[in-house]
């Protein structure tokens, strides 16, 4: 990135709210560019469950959150179904559930046009077997299963096609001010250390729970309340409807199918510092033994691993420029704040110009979140401009989501003999290409990109050949080529990096075939190639802190 560069729109975050935000600005014609400090879905949106909401959680306390999600599912289903895998869900009442949240919540579903639909227990249990005996109410609802890390990248391949432009690993240092107004952004590579400036014509902050921080160095207050919400992934597929509990919003009544496995979750903590929690030993415990209420026996199976995504909830607090009505104050549960979104203009909210913060929602209402901001950003700068992204396809309407089944049919199809992760079938190729388009040495991002470790093994038989496959692509090629040369002590980092990641989601869950695994891993990295002791080109780097407590 040069020194100093302009542009009209300038997007803090890469998480699916940044992305919608600059695929809208970059399809109505403004000049855009996005700038995110470490990968796509960093934060919280590669940190969920992977439920595509229908608005059911929220019809009783919540409407507006419920009205927002399932227009905005009907929309994503339409637009990105490389992503999506409609599964339908069901909300479901066991033995000890309130009776009185089904008349409610029946309500609400009609009220927000939510189509739902009693069935029997029995007509549940066969569609999903392992479901409890003691089920008691079940409404069928459109929720589906989104796979963030795949929707983030069809995004900013259509950024990039509607001519707007994306720098990762650029970490903001400070926002440029003058005479109250915020006319750009200094920021700082995080790997050379080197600084540029932007100039902007406005700038659009969607940092999430860190949205209180970036406005602070604007002076301005927007006060969010981190949730950091802890998940569990179960090694089998064990259910292919998502599967809520019938009663209201609580911790681990979520199961969602995603791709081989299911996900329960989450439990809510409010933390100080959203890039330093813990996931507690009591949460996992929890998680199980709710899972064990909708799925008997379901701690039983095995525990893949778990991690933890913060929810940047935001409720209004008073200022001298946007006070609450007198007696007013944000909810004191963070289970009963609004999952709703907001738009601040900091120009009427609190004197500062040229300066936008987006914050709360949903990843499923990121579409709809990025249009309401352009629509503001448009007046701003006086170049209003109609919305495209509700009719625009990011994908053909015919792509269908990933699935191990497609990957191993294109295998055998092509005869591809050499796979680097057995476990969610990664090829060479596909390995060579991801490093040849990105030059990042960042195995985390072949995670994301493609799925690298992310199977049984957690990278116990993969990790070692994909760094092999980055040293090998990031030697001097011929004479008079250009190759992103690295040195052998960043790629030792790159992988030290990758371990520490995938060892930190295995240690809260490590009993029986996990500490099994765990023991392997150790053995093979540190015993057997001493990685442990290998030469670094920098200390290792895992975003955000996680500490397993």
């Amino acid at each position: 990135m040069p020194p100093t560069l302009s542009t009209e729109i300038l997007v803090i975050g890469g998480g699916a709210t940044g992305l919608g935000v600059a695929w809208d600005a970059a399809l109505r014609g403004y000049k855009t560019l996005l700038v995110e400090q470490g990968d796509l879905t960093h934060g919280a949106s590669g940190r969920y469950h992977g439920l595509l909401h229908s608005g059911g959680r929220y019809v009783v306390r919540d409407p507006r959150s419920a009205l927002d999600c399932y227009r905005e599912n009907l929309v994503l289903k339409r637009i990105l179904p490389s992503a999506i895998e409609d599964t339908g869900g069901f909300f479901a009442a066991v033995a000890g559930d309130p009776p009185d949240y089904a008349a409610p919540f029946l309500a609400g579903c009609q009220t927000a046009g939510i189509p739902v639909e009693e069935i029997t227990p029995a007509a549940a249990r066969a569609a999903e077997p392992l479901l409890s005996p003691r089920l008691e109410r079940v409404f069928r609802v459109p929720d589906a299963a989104c796979d963030s890390f795949d929707a983030a990248h069809a995004v900013a391949g259509a950024v990039q096609a509607a001519g707007g432009e994306i720098a990762l690993r650029r970490r903001l240092v400070r926002l440029v001010l003058d005479r109250g107004q915020v006319t750009g952004a200094e920021l700082e590579d995080v790997r050379t250390g080197e600084r540029s400036t932007v100039l902007a014509d406005l700038v659009i902050s969607c940092t999430g729970a860190w949205a209180g921080q970036v406005a602070a160095l604007a002076g301005c207050e927007v006060r969010i309340t981190p949730g950091k919400g802890t998940m569990v992934a179960m090694n089998l597929r064990l259910v292919n409807t998502v599967i809520n509990r019938l009663k209201p919003p609580g911790d681990g009544d979520i199961l969602v199918p995603i791709g081989t496995v299911a996900v329960i979750g989450a439990t809510e903590v409010v933390v100080n510092d959203p890039g330093q929690y813990a996931i507690e030993p009591w949460e996992i415990e929890l998680l199980l033994a709710e899972g064990e209420k909708l799925l008997p026996r379901f701690r039983e199976f095995r525990a893949l691993r778990a991690w933890a995504g913060v929810r940047p909830l935001f409720e209004d607090v008073p200022s001298s420029a946007n006070p609450l009505p007198p007696g007013t104050l944000p909810a004191p549960d963070s289970r009963l704040m609004t999952r709703a979104h907001a738009v601040l203009d900091h120009a009427t909210r609190d004197g500062v110009e040229g300066f936008i913060s987006v914050v709360g929602g949903k990843f499923t209402t990121f579409r709809l979140m990025a249009e309401e901001t352009l629509d503001l950003a448009g007046r701003k700068l006086g170049s209003p401009r109609p919305c495209r992204t509700a009719a625009t396809h990011i994908d053909p309407p015919a792509t269908p989501f990933h699935t191990l089944g497609r990957r191993l049919a294109a295998v055998e199809q092509t005869r591809q003999p050499e796979i680097i992760c057995e476990c969610e079938l990664v090829t060479r190729p596909q390995i060579e290409k991801a490093f040849s388009q990105s030059h990042s040495l960042v195995l985390n991002d072949l995670r994301r990109d493609l799925r690298l470790g992310m199977g049984p093994c957690q990278a116990g038989f993969c990790a070692f050949r994909a760094t092999g496959l980055f040293f090998r692509q990031s030697q001097p090629a011929e004479p008079g080529e250009a190759a992103p040369w690295q040195p052998v002590e960043a790629v030792n980092s790159a992988l030290v990096e990758f371990l520490q990641e995938r060892w930190k989601g295995l240690s809260p869950v490590m009993w029986g075939a996990n500490l099994q695994q765990m023991e392997l891993d150790q053995d093979l990295y540190r015993s057997l190639l001493g990685a442990d002791r290998l030469p670094l080109a920098r200390a290792p780097e895992v975003y955000p802190t996680e500490k397993t407590a």
